[in-house]
């Protein structure tokens, strides 16, 4: 009910819309001249209301409460369902959206659904690739403000937040409490599929795509893909040439932290995997692993067909269906034979895609624990096989016993068609294309086909007007 005729006529605009005044600058409507006031405010810039404890000004006195609430704590907006409490009506609105899953806001380019309109506009930052917040030393350039804040704090070397167990420092809180994951052993993210846990949810996001094969990131020189935008950045040394981390007693370069630290322990001296028989020290598990060998050896079985000696029975029997060619693992895709359940169930592999071994410093994947130990050689730089001729090292032994084709002259490989010899299979099979027409490798910007990739790396030269050779009269 209303005492006056004014304010009656006034509350019914309510219901029928009626905005009878209009804002002269920005031509905004409003029901109440006194609302038209107010709004003003916002042109002009005043600020009649101050708060006595930190000068900040308001527009309006209901602004001043509000924030008042800050200084005194108040939270006078309870939420019924998890009782969370909230300074303002509208912050508890927002809130109770996570209870009933409500989204309103819609993101028109990948249809992405948000709470609330301030987390679609951040959102749309993305899409327009729009970056307003500029960091003034570096001039980095940031979606969120907040996000510059926390860049920030690596140039003023701030790390507020500090581990109470082992007093390291973060820069931000959410960094702290992920971190405090590790000490208190929560793993609160959970693979459906493997039921591996994960303490991030960036680790078990990054986890899932060994699952679903995705790879969103693409080298653009070699097209190679990969799970994660570092693992793409330490793979671009090897076409850039990058070394960044530097040994300071030899001065040898590595492309990887990891495979320095390795690099290291032949300085140091350091050897952290210890025999438990006999207290010997490794620089690496599998010398260790080889070492324990000698402590079995007096457990041996021989063969009696090549003499050769094995720690276990089961090893030997394993052996004998060499000389025998017994194969008892059959693969039903296939129908190839094995002697080992252990290689059988790699070879499976191939076919289910699976690749368990992962390297710990580019995060290349493998199917078998064999194939990583020849690959980790690449960032450790060890070459244990060395040709007698001429003395050139290899990463592996068939590396070599290619190599030495060049002293014997051997080919053994052989075009059917034109009779030309080749030393390595590779060879032959590019060369096929000869005959074939097959052309493999297309120029992405005149579209020319090549049968080889060194000869559309060659002809990439015309477009990115590449001179190598240079004279130098």
């Amino acid at each position: 009910m209303f005492t006056e005729s004014s304010n009656f006529k006034v509350h019914t605009r309510i219901h029928t819309g009626e905005k009878l005044f209009r804002c002269k600058i920005c031509e905004k409507m409003f029901t109440q001249n006194s609302s038209l006031k107010i709004h003003m405010r916002i042109h002009t810039g005043e600020k009649p209301f101050k708060c006595e404890i930190c000068e900040k000004m308001f527009i309006t006195y209901g602004g001043l409460k509000v924030h008042m609430r800050k200084h005194t704590g108040e939270k006078p907006f309870k939420c019924k369902v998890c009782d969370k409490i909230f300074t303002t009506n509208s912050s508890l609105k927002v809130h109770m959206k996570i209870h009933t899953g409500e989204k309103p806001f819609k993101c028109e380019v990948c249809e992405k659904l948000f709470i609330h309109n301030s987390g679609l506009k951040v959102h749309m930052k993305k899409h327009t690739g729009e970056k307003s917040f500029k960091c003034k030393v570096c001039e980095k350039r940031f979606t969120i403000n907040s996000e510059l804040k926390v860049h920030m704090k690596i140039h003023t070397e701030e790390k507020p937040y500090k581990c109470e167990v082992c007093e390291k420092m973060y820069l931000n809180f959410s960094s702290l409490k992920v971190h405090m994951r590790l000490h208190t052993g929560d793993k609160t993210f959970r693979c459906e599929i493997c039921e591996k846990m994960f303490t991030t949810s960036s680790g078990f996001k990054v986890h899932m795509r060994k699952h679903t094969g995705e790879k969103p990131f693409k080298c653009e020189v070699c097209e190679k893909m990969f799970t994660q935008n570092d693992s793409l950045k330490v793979h671009m040394r090897i076409h850039t040439g990058d070394k960044p981390f530097t040994c300071k007693i030899c001065e040898q370069m590595f492309t990887h932290d990891s495979a320095l630290k390795l690099h290291m322990r032949k300085h140091t001296g350091e050897k952290p995997f210890k025999c438990e028989v006999c207290n010997k020290m490794f620089t690496n598990n599998n010398c260790l692993k080889m070492h324990r060998i000698i402590h079995a050896i007096e457990k041996t079985f021989r063969c009696e067909v090549c003499d050769k000696i094995f720690i276990g029975n089961s090893g030997l029997k394993v052996h004998q269906r060499k000389h025998t060619g017994e194969k008892p693992f059959r693969c039903e895709l296939c129908e190839k034979m094995f002697i080992r359940k252990s290689s059988f169930k790699v070879h499976m592999r191939i076919h289910s895609g699976e690749k368990q071994f992962k390297c710990e410093v580019c995060e290349k994947m493998f199917f078998c624990n064999s194939e990583l130990k020849v690959h980790m050689r690449k960032h450790t730089g060890e070459k244990p096989f060395k040709c007698k001729v001429c003395g050139q090292m290899f990463i592996n032994n068939s590396g070599l016993k290619v190599h030495t084709r060049i002293h014997t002259g051997e080919k053994p490989f052989k075009c059917e068609v034109c009779e030309k010899m080749f030393t390595q299979n590779s060879g032959l099979k590019v060369h096929m294309r000869i005959h074939t027409g097959e052309e493999a490798f297309r120029c992405e910007v005149c579209e020319k086909m090549f049968t080889k990739n060194y000869s559309l790396k060659m002809h990439m030269r015309i477009h990115t007007v590449e001179k190598s050779f240079k004279c130098e009269m």
